[in-house]
């Protein structure tokens, strides 16, 4: 049975990050369905600010750009600012514009998983934008998302919780993700042929496509 590998992203530059508490329960759900796991905290990345076109990107960026593109599925976490995701998370985001001339580009066939942790009780607002981003990277969103309302009741400094149904909920997503995954490994030599003509007549978007500065 192949053991994909499943990396969580997620947090925020606060010192106690609900999200990332989040992302960790989700992450060891992710192993306990037979998944290789990796957290990527934002804050500890310390990623610089996305820049067009960077001639010499910092190495902290093409380590986490290589991981990424090494994994078969992807946890997300983030919490709910002002109505969307934090601007730490997609500044993240915005650093994948280097996986465009991978092979496969971008998100091509990975399985994503979507969490999002709110001050209030519209988390699903986050969960909608990080749906968005993963259509645009050429990923798979899996069908469950956990928008999680008043985190901050929720999870104590240590991120801890005692709410069942929230770990519940999260860890399932996590077996969701690898269980996913797997199936993409198993019929990815029967895509591969399919897709390659595809893909030969789609170039991936340029920077200047993909932002107007």
């Amino acid at each position: 049975m192949p053991q994909p590998l499943v990396v969580g992203l997620g947090g925020s530059l606060a010192e106690h990050s609900n999200s990332l508490a989040a992302l960790r329960i989700a992450v060891q759900g992710a192993a306990e369905e037979g998944a290789t796991t990796e957290l990527l905290d934002i804050r500890e990345m310390s990623l610089p600010m996305y820049i067009p076109r960077c001639p010499d990107p910092p190495k902290a960026v093409l380590e986490f750009v290589d991981k990424v593109h090494a994994a078969n599925g992807m946890i997300w976490s983030s919490p709910l600012y002002h109505g969307t995701i934090s601007g730490s998370f997609k500044n993240a985001l915005d650093w994948f514009q280097l996986l465009a001339d991978r092979e496969p580009a971008y998100l091509t066939d990975k399985v994503i998983g979507l969490v999002s942790a709110a001050g209030g009780t519209h988390g699903l607002q986050a969960v909608n934008t990080m749906e968005f981003v993963v259509r645009a990277l050429r990923g798979w969103a899996v069908p469950l998302v956990v928008p999680i309302s008043e985190a901050w009741q929720l999870f104590d400094h240590e991120g801890n919780t005692k709410d069942e149904r929230v770990i519940s909920q999260l860890q399932v997503l996590g077996c969701e993700v690898c269980r996913a995954s797997r199936k993409f490994m198993e019929v990815r030599p029967m895509m591969d042929e399919s897709a390659a003509k595809v893909q030969a007549q789609v170039e991936p978007i340029s920077d200047d496509e993909a932002y107007v500065s």
